[in-house]
């Protein structure tokens, strides 16, 4: 059960669009943590409170899927949305693999990407925001 303000992880290395994210999120009431590789958002993730993480696929250091693995190695019932550009049957088959809430393509809208949110919120932790 999720008690105040859901926690999100916004993990992208393009800094404009985890801003936008952090912008469209924190007015609705929600807390933002930003990563810009996979190797940032496991430190978050280790280190504070965080109900759900978006990652991109394609990073530096450290990948989204390959954060995502690891990421479900210490924290299994995380729900995580995959984001990419360069979506394709490989990608998304490795997400479900690794147990990826949704995929979503790039570039996603707006109400795309917080409908998502909103159902994998209420799935993992009945939320109702």
């Amino acid at each position: 059960m999720l008690v105040g303000s859901p926690s999100l992880l916004i993990t992208d290395d393009d800094p404009d669009f985890r801003e936008t994210l952090q912008g469209v999120f924190e007015p609705k009431g929600f807390r933002t943590h930003l990563a810009a590789d996979g190797e940032e958002a496991l430190e978050i993730v280790r280190s504070r409170e965080i109900h759900l993480v978006l990652m991109d696929v394609h990073m530096p250091r450290l990948g989204g899927l390959e954060a995502l693995r690891q990421v479900k190695q210490f924290r299994a019932m995380l729900p995580c949305i995959i984001l990419s550009a360069q979506l394709d049957e490989m990608i998304l088959e490795q997400a479900r693999l690794a147990r990826a809430f949704s995929v979503l393509a790039k570039p996603v809208t707006l109400r795309q990407i917080i409908g998502v949110v909103h159902e994998a919120l209420e799935s993992v932790y009945h939320w109702r925001g």
